[in-house]
């Protein structure tokens, strides 16, 4: 009885509101029929009238009460602000429910781990276990956590994963709150590549040194003992120990050069040069060497001046590296040619060619890193340091300019420095 009378209730104070509409219906009515029209089709009107404003109708936010109006916007207001808030953020986050489902995703999650279905549970986007434990614990906890996580495809990649609830206000009630949680990735694959990269260089530096150290003391002691009155031997000795002496200078050389290289790294020059006497000084300062190799260095120089913004001193170590390295690793192809591109409006661009054995693709992208060899023994047998092209890429990098690396094995290898 009590519900049949509040319906009823709930009748007539929809008849109420809308009177104004009732009457307007049946004065229309009236002058339609006073009019002559079909009255059938009068009535017809007045019932859809009628039905239209007795019809049951979902309670829109206008028709609540205002203090309920004001609690919804308080919540959406709530929601949209952490959105919005994690939408900004460059690195990829999620908002989750207590149950586990995916609320809200920022650009940089999809970016990274694909889009999400909006409610779906998280397992449907990541699969990692140790990651879906820790949403459970944290879930049945309320305790922050996080773990480490590594991707091999499509790249290695390494994230800090966190996950941390946090209460949105709910209601008007003060102490009313919806629990979420936060599910974010910091991205640490550089630090972790930074950090390899500084074991190997320790490793690979200290090898480097204890080769030779470990040949000078092996001969000083031999000069001193076995054959310290064999005089032909002593000879052949100390070159072998001057050789070794000036092989650990190279390295130390090079190695205080790229910490200079890395202290002004931020600092690009200003001054201007032109590569068209540098390549020549260049190509005449290798020119024992070439000759010595076998090889013949031909320049390709356009008329005129190709002038790029540098340091004289730093782009000479630059190209006599790459010609260098050329003459020594392709003297089976007998000639390096050096083009200089210079066409108004592109960058100036100077390529180093060689016709020798060429390079593995798999080895391209790391030749640039600190003491990294293609070959070891082909390397150390041409004098080499390993940090040639090290050097070149921090030169480089401070000139704000590109190293783009092309090789074909059995057909030679191509160096361009794009300014």
């Amino acid at each position: 009885m009590a519900e049949e009378s509040s319906r009823t209730d709930a009748l007539i104070a929809r008849a109420r509101a809308d009177a104004p509409v009732l009457l307007a219906t049946a004065l229309v009515a009236g002058v339609t029929l006073v009019a002559g029209l079909n009255p059938w089709s009068v009535l017809a009107f007045v019932l859809v009238m009628t039905v239209a404003v007795f019809w049951p109708r979902s309670e829109r936010v206008q028709d609540l009460p205002v203090e309920h109006q004001e609690e919804t916007e308080r919540d959406e207001n709530a929601l949209h602000q952490v959105s919005a808030t994690l939408a900004a953020l460059d690195i990829p986050a999620m908002v989750l429910s207590d149950d586990a489902a995916v609320q809200f995703q920022n650009r940089a999650a999809e970016r990274a781990f694909g889009e999400a279905v909006l409610g779906a549970h998280i397992s449907s986007l990541l699969r990692s276990p140790g990651i879906l434990d820790m949403v459970r614990e944290t879930i049945a906890t309320n305790a922050a956590n996080q773990i480490e996580h590594s991707e091999r495809l499509p790249s290695e990649r390494v994230y800090i994963v966190r996950i941390c609830p946090v209460d949105i206000p709910q209601g008007m009630n003060d102490g009313e709150t919806q629990r979420l949680f936060v599910l974010s990735f910091r991205d640490i694959s550089e630090l972790r590549r930074i950090d390899r990269m500084r074991s190997d260089f320790v490793a690979n530096a200290s090898h480097e040194l204890r080769t030779p150290l470990a040949s000078l003391r092996g001969f000083i002691e031999t000069i001193q003992g076995p054959a310290k009155s064999d005089h032909k031997a002593q000879e052949r000795f100390l070159a072998i120990m001057l050789d070794q002496a000036t092989r650990m200078s190279r390295l130390v050389d090079d190695l205080l050069s790229l910490s200079r290289l890395e202290l002004k790294s931020h600092i690009a020059p200003d001054a201007k040069v032109d590569l068209v006497p540098l390549l020549e000084h260049v190509r005449d300062s290798l020119l024992p060497l070439a000759e010595d190799v076998g090889v013949e260095i031909e320049l390709h120089l356009p008329e005129g001046k190709a002038e790029v913004t540098g340091d004289r001193d730093e782009l000479h170590e630059v190209f006599e590296n790459l010609i260098e390295n050329a003459c020594k690793y392709g003297q089976e192809g007998q000639k390096v040619d050096v083009y200089v591109k210079t066409v108004p409006g592109d960058p100036v661009e100077v390529s180093v060619v060689d016709k020798g054995p060429g390079i593995a693709a798999e080895h391209v992208p790391r030749l640039t890193e600190r003491f990294y060899r293609v070959s070891v023994e082909d390397s150390r047998s041409k004098k080499g340091t390993g940090l040639g092209l090290a050097i070149v890429k921090h030169i480089l990098t401070r000139h704000r300019a590109r190293l783009i690396v092309k090789s074909e094995l059995g057909k030679g290898t191509e160096f361009t420095v794009r300014f």
